[in-house]
């Protein structure tokens, strides 16, 4: 799909570098040490199980040949509503010299329409309390705050997954 000339397309292991560098270019959500390296197994890996899991994928927008955007879009099966689908939206991220640009926009109405396609009950996300433009963009695209968001990180570690060894 082509929104403000980017394509958005499935992530590959070639866009796992510039999917790094996005994180680190988002200043309101990133912290000294949460992003790490494009080094860090953890993203190769987490990267290669999402590309075989249909309800769970990491897609880009690209312009020009470059990664300008990115987001996760994961399909949850719920109990309640009758055994619902729901698309959840996670880390949102457009490279800061094309931010304005209707990238974000091409980005969720992409995720939107999958998520109708999938025939989803709702569309969700969360957003970081600090980042109040990212708020407004969010609602623009009709989202509403109707809950309230917590979270219990359970490793100071947060970008590493522990595995039974550890």
């Amino acid at each position: 799909m082509d929104g403000n000339g980017a394509t958005i397309r499935r992530a590959g292991r070639e866009d796992l570098e510039a999917i790094v560098a996005l994180y680190a270019d988002d200043e309101a959500s990133a912290r000294p040490g949460d992003v790490g390296s494009v080094a860090d197994e953890g993203y190769a890996r987490a990267l290669e199980a999402l590309a075989t899991d249909p309800d769970n994928g990491v897609y880009v927008a690209e312009l020009d040949g470059d990664v300008i955007g990115t987001f996760q879009l994961t399909f949850i099966r719920q109990l309640s509503y009758r055994g619902c689908l729901v698309a959840q939206v996670e880390s949102v991220h457009v490279h800061s010299r094309a931010r304005a640009q209707g990238v974000g926009t091409a980005m969720l109405e992409w995720a939107i329409g999958e998520a109708r396609r999938r025939g989803c009950l709702r569309i969700q996300l969360t957003s970081n309390v600090r980042r109040e433009r990212a708020h407004r963009f969010y609602e623009r695209l009709g989202f509403s705050a109707t809950h309230r968001g917590m979270k219990l990180y359970l490793s100071s570690n947060r970008g590493h997954s522990q595995s039974a060894g550890s």
